[in-house]
């Protein structure tokens, strides 16, 4: 199982995503950032449960768009 996934962007820009556990709730969370030079830009945390439909989701956006 991968933990922690990193596509490479234009600029030295990176997405991140990243599995997760809180400590002071303890459950797991996707973190999805935008990340350059080691620093995170943007974040959001997403519930595990959502990742495939969020992931199918994408594809389907890609397909009806051209992308």
């Amino acid at each position: 199982m991968s933990e922690y996934v990193e596509i490479p962007m234009a600029s030295g820009w990176y997405i991140t995503i990243t599995l997760a556990s809180s400590e002071r709730y303890g459950n797991d969370y996707i973190e999805i950032a935008k990340e350059r030079s080691g620093q995170k830009r943007a974040r959001f945390n997403l519930n595990p449960k959502y990742a495939r439909a969020l992931g199918e989701a994408l594809v389907e956006f890609a397909d009806k768009n051209r992308l």
